[in-house]
């Protein structure tokens, strides 16, 4: 939306143009976001779910994909051989970053199942960035 305002003060004439950006506005005035945790069960240890090496450099694909997808959150190997974790974000981009976590993941993974728990709405992120937990 455009609006326009010609104002004239001593002489001087000023053309305002004022853009209104809805999205940017919804985003700043508090706008919602989502929260999960998330447990992922099958071969998803030790074929690179969480890491892959090539070249000597560790890809982690989870928090490859949280990056690309602009979320925030984590990601952890258990000792009972599961992937946990966190997302945060706007509600489109968690469900995409769950849709992922429960069938894609990394190339040589196998998912039997993925679990999501504590699902809420947050007014604000409590988490920056995406990382891999150890």
């Amino acid at each position: 939306m455009f609006a326009f305002s010609l104002s004239c003060l001593s002489g001087f004439c000023v053309l305002l143009v004022l853009i209104s950006f809805p999205l940017l506005f919804a985003m700043s005035s508090g706008g919602k976001y989502s929260s999960v945790d998330f447990e992922i069960f099958g071969d998803v240890q030790g074929v690179c779910f969480r890491m892959v090496r090539r070249y000597l450099i560790y890809t982690k694909y989870t928090e490859d994909q949280g990056k690309k997808l602009g979320v925030n959150g984590w990601v952890k190997n258990t000792r009972q051989g599961t992937v946990i974790g966190q997302v945060q974000g706007p509600q489109d981009k968690v469900d995409e970053m769950k849709h992922w976590l429960r069938y894609v993941g990394s190339p040589s993974s196998r998912i039997d199942r993925a679990e999501f728990t504590n699902e809420r709405d947050i007014s604000k992120l409590e988490l920056r960035g995406f990382s891999t937990r150890y």
